[in-house]
């Protein structure tokens, strides 16, 4: 989980940043954050539309002009041709339901987060898929299996 918030420190997304990394038999596959595409520019330059509009955590994900970092961390493995069936995401938060939908098609079977995420409809999609979810707790070091 360090290295998945190592990574959440590249991200330009002016609300939240977050890092996520794949790992397949005890390598890094890949790594992702969150920011704006390449070659668009960043909230950092034209400001948060979600804040100006005062959307909540949550809702309304396509209020973004930002690629979530579970999202980039599977677009790279795919960009390199590497594959990520079966493999496991570290993410420093849960995904949204979003990105739940792309992990579960992605064939990932075991997702540990960092930081619980309000988006109860991601956790139900990764129970019907049979993905199990595990909250990581950086300073005990512990786990809490949620799905």
């Amino acid at each position: 989980m360090k290295i998945a918030t190592l990574v959440a420190s590249r991200s330009t997304c002016l609300r939240r940043q977050v890092g996520a990394i794949i790992v397949k038999d005890n390598q890094i596959i890949s790594t992702g954050y969150n920011g704006a595409p390449k070659s668009v520019v960043h909230c950092s330059e034209t400001g948060c539309l979600r804040k100006k509009l005062n959307v909540p955590a949550g809702e309304r994900h396509e209020l973004c002009r930002g690629v979530h970092a579970e999202q980039n961390a599977i677009i790279q493995a795919a960009v390199n041709g590497v594959s990520i069936k079966d493999a496991t995401i570290f993410c420093t938060h849960q995904p949204c339901s979003i990105c739940a939908k792309m992990i579960i098609n992605a064939e990932i079977n075991t997702v540990y987060i960092g930081s619980e995420y309000p988006d109860k409809l991601g956790e139900e999609m990764f129970h019907d898929a049979g993905v199990q979810m595990t909250l990581y707790n950086n300073k005990t070091r512990k786990l809490k299996r949620i799905i």
